[in-house]
């Protein structure tokens, strides 16, 4: 059948009408859109905060980094996402517009997270004994493209998608657009929180083929199918999203006129030229006075931004230092085990709660009491909360620190000599301090598994062991680290053999079996149909060695003798909480008050120039993390938490010296004055007017809209 060239222009017509419909249709009150975004968002930010939450711990016990390389990665890492929101940006404004940059960038950061995941894999080929992968150069190699990926995806979405979802609502919704974006916000905390409870949980668990160890496959998997999901349901309402084309990069714009400014000074630098009241007036040459008042107004509040990052650099150690003080406290709360980076979840938890007291109660008590609390002093206020946080952190860290054994130093080694029988062991340790016991012959070495026999005829069986030195405790601060020996009697000759870590004993005659429960760990000791089992449970950070004689299926296990090499951790993670509170208020006090500071003093097109120098401080502070933690090399822990926090105290009495000399303005009365000044103010009501006259037109056809749809 052959179309006479009206049935295509009816169906392109019906396309329309469609779009228009499925575009303005509405429940209750909301754009139907809105749900798709919301969903898009809660799901985007578990996959990055679950992600964050075990990442410190993947470097620290996966890729088995120091604590001062794992730390600096992770604010690298961090740093990255806070860059990365400028390029996004740009991209939506100048390039692609913000749909398409949502969908290009969430598939990279989806590919990231799927590489992330990836490189945690590894089978029996590729593994040591204790689970840790042998070939580490892929393995990292993998996780920094992942990492790269999920940087670039993640802050070059992060300026787009709340936007975005404002775009969809129109003139009659302005209560409705109020309430997406505290909905947006809850979307945000919410799954900040429910991930960072959730991936700790799912890192925990014990998974492999050849030995037991932290399943950091299902801990980086479940947050990289949360970001496939989330891509798959946004792109799922495109059909009703109100896109907008791309009008033009503002932050370009101020760019080229700060550049074309400072150039025209340089060359005008002579004498002979007359100095001008601003530095960027030697700009009005080229580009308007209006661009240029508004750019004078944000380079204001720029130059208070200069000592913010100090800030940011204590407040993103809670996701790396602070975690890893958690691994050497315990977290057993009785009705349920506290995972070290679960800690983590204290600081949203408190955000929903000292928003809302501090908005409704804390601060109009301070205003009706006559205080004049401005929002740069709450900002001061909060730096000083931040630096009492690390304070408070410097404290639980030296009472860690007074339960920790006295590790061999670097020019010091660990003999441990143990006697199986109730009788003394002379040992005797010649003048050039090599250890000397005869009878004792070292059959076969290698990494983690060694066996020696006793030729020992009709005498006591004593043996002694020299293992590597032990400079830390067990690793992720739940494990212990458990060592056991198993004797057969052979003949006249007793056989020994030694295990490490993980607790898969092997040996020619005896096999233990470990099954795991929490921090219970039963154990089933198998000998050909003879079998016994036995029940310990075991301490956060603790060691442990554990002495089975041949004659242990007699005595139904009760003959293993056990010995507490390093005792568990003993102070608890409860101890974080004050740290957790004192800085969860300094950044209510601190970045929502500089938030709503920012857009009060900036003009309303240069909002988001602001919002990415804000940005820019988050990353900075991270960057200074990582200078520190690589070259400041500090020999205690809890003297690092004392010098950062002197560093914000310093700079927070710079930042209230700059305070008090600012002046706050009022940037829409001093854009009236410029307009009044240059006779822009008739065409500006003649513009206001053909927009409200394009208003009421689009109103009325939706209006006739609805009435053909009924």
């Amino acid at each position: 059948m052959e179309y006479d060239g009206v049935f295509p222009n009816v169906y392109s017509l019906c396309n329309v009408c469609l779009c228009v419909l499925v575009q303005t249709a509405e429940c209750c009150g909301y754009p139907i859109s809105i749900f798709f975004i919301v969903v898009n968002e809660f799901c985007e930010r578990f996959s990055y905060y679950g992600m964050r939450a075990v990442l410190v711990l993947y470097f620290r016990y996966f890729l088995l980094w120091d604590d001062d390389l794992a730390t600096s990665i992770y604010h690298a890492f961090v740093a990255l996402c806070y860059l990365t929101p400028i390029l996004g940006a740009i991209i939506a404004d100048s390039w692609l517009g913000k749909f398409k940059t949502i969908i290009y960038l969430s598939i990279v950061y989806a590919i990231g997270q799927v590489t992330m995941a990836v490189s945690t894999i590894h089978d029996i080929t590729d593994a040591n004994r204790d689970g840790t992968p042998d070939n580490f150069t892929f393995h990292t190699a993998l996780s920094m493209l992942g990492l790269v990926l999920i940087a670039l995806g993640t802050g070059g979405i992060k300026p787009c998608v709340a936007a975005f979802g404002g775009d969809q609502f129109q003139e009659h919704q302005s209560r409705q657009l109020n309430t997406f974006f505290s909905v947006f916000y809850l979307c945000i905390n919410a799954g900040s929180l429910l991930s960072t409870l959730i991936t700790p949980v799912l890192r925990a668990q014990e998974c492999g083929i050849h030995t037991q160890q932290q399943c950091y496959p299902l801990a980086f998997g479940v947050p990289a199918a949360l970001m496939v999901v989330s891509l798959v349901v946004f792109i799922s309402g495109s059909g009703m999203y109100i896109k907008t084309d791309p009008e033009g990069n503002i932050m370009w714009s101020v760019c080229k006129c700060i550049g074309f400014a400072i150039k025209n000074r340089f060359r005008h630098r002579s004498s002979r030229y007359p100095k001008r009241e601003h530095w960027m007036d030697w700009a009005d040459e080229k580009y308007d006075k209006l661009l240029i008042a508004q750019i004078k107004m944000v380079l204001k509040v720029l130059f208070l931004y200069i000592p913010l990052p100090m800030f940011w650099t204590l407040f993103d150690q809670k996701g790396s230092r602070w975690t890893l003080q958690a691994t050497t406290m315990t977290g057993d709360f009785g009705a349920f085990i506290l995972q070290p980076d679960q800690m983590q979840t204290v600081n949203p938890i408190l955000i929903l709660t000292l928003v809302p007291i501090m908005d409704r109660l804390i601060f109009p008590l301070i205003q009706k009491c006559g205080l004049n609390f401005s929002p740069l002093k709450r900002m001061t206020v909060g730096m000083l909360f931040a630096a009492m946080a690390f304070v408070s952190a410097a404290l639980v860290q030296i009472e860690i620190d007074k339960t920790l054994p006295n590790f061999p130093s670097s020019s010091e080694s660990q003999l441990k000599v143990v006697n199986i029988y109730n009788r003394t062991l002379n040992v005797t340790i010649s003048p050039n301090e090599h250890l000397l016991i005869d009878s004792f012959e070292v059959q076969h070495t290698f990494r983690h598994t060694f066996s020696a026999i006793s030729r020992l005829k009709n005498t006591d069986l004593s043996f002694f062991l020299q293992q590597e030195d032990i400079k830390s405790k067990p690793n992720e601060g739940k494990n212990p680290r458990t060592t056991f020996f198993s004797f057969l009697k052979m003949g006249c000759e007793y056989h020994f053999m030694l295990t490490l870590n993980p607790c898969l004993l092997e040996s020619w005659c005896l096999t233990a079996v470990l099954l795991v429960s929490l921090l219970r760990r039963d154990f089933v000791l198998r000998h050909g149909e003879q079998w016994c089992e036995f029940s310990r449970k075991f301490g956060f950070g603790a060691s442990y060695t554990f002495l089975i004689p041949s004659t242990v299926f007699s005595t139904d296990c009760a003959s293993i003798i056990e010995v507490e090499d390093m005792k568990p951790n003993s102070v608890h993670m409860a101890l974080q909480i004050p740290q957790y509170f004192l800085i969860t208020t300094g950044e209510v006090m601190f970045s929502v008050t500089g938030l709503q500071f920012s857009y009060s003093q900036a003009p309303k097109n240069m909002k988001s120039v602001l919002q990415a120098g804000w940005l820019c401080t988050n990353a900075v502070g991270n960057i200074i993390v990582l200078i520190v933690a690589e070259l400041g090399k500090l020999p205690k822990q809890w003297a690092e938490y004392v010098l950062f926090a002197s560093l914000l105290v310093a700079v927070s009495i710079v930042f209230s010296i700059m305070a008090y000399f600012y002046t706050y303005i009022d940037p829409a009365e001093i854009e009236a004055q410029i307009r009044k000044e240059q006779g822009l103010e008739s065409e500006e009501k003649e513009k206001e007017t053909l927009e409200m006259e394009e208003i009421d037109e689009s109103q009325k056809n939706d209006q006739e809209v609805k009435q053909t749809k009924i």
